[in-house]
């Protein structure tokens, strides 16, 4: 039985990093061996923010954004400079801090929570749908702006919204296409998303 090479807690570092999506074996030991390197006072902070996350977020029961614990609803929502009555739909809540990075919009938000996926066995009782369409009703909303990803999953979402709102009466419109396909919005460019909200298209 051969011995192990590295440390237990070691190896448990990078397996717990590789689980991260996005992170393979050999950059999980990149990262592990830089934490190593540095002091513990790195480390320490790296666990204490990971031990406090779940603690410190919470979920805005109008848009679904990301909220701090002690605050009600989402600021993007509440701030009376905002139009309540235009409404960028996203798949995810880091979509919003790409679109909010370009500056050009000042409507609010509405996260989903995920895309139309059966593969993945995601359908569309599973997403913030209802709570879209009573927001329409609510806010008394005049368009609605499907952000979600150029994907197959992205375009198939915003289909079935476009199909449950048009009893609504409410403009419907699409990011134009300057994001290419397979690009999350997480990271395109500013630039990219700018010109993509000027130019969505009613659909």
């Amino acid at each position: 039985m051969s011995q192990p090479i590295l440390p237990a807690a070691l190896e448990n570092l990078i397996e717990a990093l590789g689980a991260l999506p996005g992170v393979g074996t050999r950059t999980a030991e990149r990262y592990a061996y830089y934490l190593t390197r540095h002091d513990s006072a790195a480390t320490h902070k790296l666990s204490q923010a990971l031990s406090e996350l779940h603690q410190g977020i919470a979920y805005c029961p109008v848009t679904f954004a990301l909220i701090s614990p002690d605050q009600k609803v989402s600021p993007l929502y509440s701030d009376a400079r905002r139009n309540k009555k235009v409404i960028a739909v996203v798949a995810e809540p880091f979509d919003i801090l790409a679109l909010e990075k370009t500056g050009s919009f000042q409507g609010t938000y509405h996260v989903l929570g995920g895309l139309v996926s059966p593969i993945d066995g995601i359908g569309p009782s599973e997403l913030h749908i209802n709570e879209l369409l009573e927001r329409v009703k609510n806010d008394e909303v005049e368009e609605i702006i499907l952000a979600t990803n150029a994907s197959v999953e992205g375009e198939s979402t915003a289909l079935y919204l476009q199909q449950q709102l048009q009893s609504t009466g409410v403009k419907i419109s699409r990011l134009a296409r300057g994001l290419p396909m397979g690009v999350d919005l997480e990271y395109a460019d500013q630039i990219t998303l700018s010109r993509a909200l000027e130019g969505r298209q009613e659909l």
